[in-house]
């Protein structure tokens, strides 16, 4: 672990990547240092907003107000129901209307409030846990980097022990509300 915090890219006195309620910073930690199983049974993926798949414009719910009714679309091409185009009167089913692959993902678990960043990290920004860790590079200002505990660091939102392979964090894991350190199953020691 090492002892130096590093440099606060967001300048002193800055809210950026931070939890303006209790002052921890969001925490950035890579894909790769996490257990995948957990991480990916727990994400949302994001595939962006409808768009029409003729002009890309956006899509609206065939539902919607401004869309004509079913028997005054005669000259509208009627291909299903789930979105519609206004402006090529053509209406398409929602595999349609979204890309193959997901543009992000997200966790809001109640518990957890986590983001994809950067290419392949995750940037969590509630949690019930924290560690000291070291600033972020200028690519993530003001956040703490994860897999740089660092003992003179800043607090920043963390993932718990069960995140990881072998249940245990890489750094060490308090809890928010209490500040209290939280051994992993293997460090508890029998009553």
């Amino acid at each position: 672990m090492s002892d130096y915090p590093g440099i606060d890219y967001a300048g002193p006195g800055s809210q950026v990547n931070r939890d303006v309620d209790t002052g921890i910073r969001y925490g950035v930690i890579s894909m790769h240092s996490l257990n995948p199983d957990v991480i990916y049974d727990a994400q949302e993926l994001d595939y962006g907003t409808a768009h029409c798949p003729k002009c890309g414009n956006p899509a609206l719910d065939s539902g919607d107000d401004s869309i004509p009714a079913t028997g005054d679309r005669e000259d509208w091409d009627y291909k299903g129901n789930d979105y519609a185009c206004i402006d090529c009167k053509y209406t398409f089913w929602s595999d349609s209307a979204f890309p193959d692959e997901a543009c992000g993902w997200s966790i809001d678990d109640g518990e957890y409030k986590v983001v994809n960043c950067l290419d392949n990290d995750a940037m969590i920004i509630k949690s019930p846990y924290y560690t000291m860790a070291q600033f972020c590079s200028p690519c993530v200002p003001g956040a703490g980097n994860l897999d740089n505990a660092c003992a003179a660091g800043i607090p920043s939102y963390c993932f718990g022990h069960d995140w990881f392979d072998g249940n245990k964090a890489p750094y060490p894991v308090f809890l928010v509300a209490t500040g209290e350190l939280v051994p992993a199953e293997s460090e508890k020691v029998p009553a």
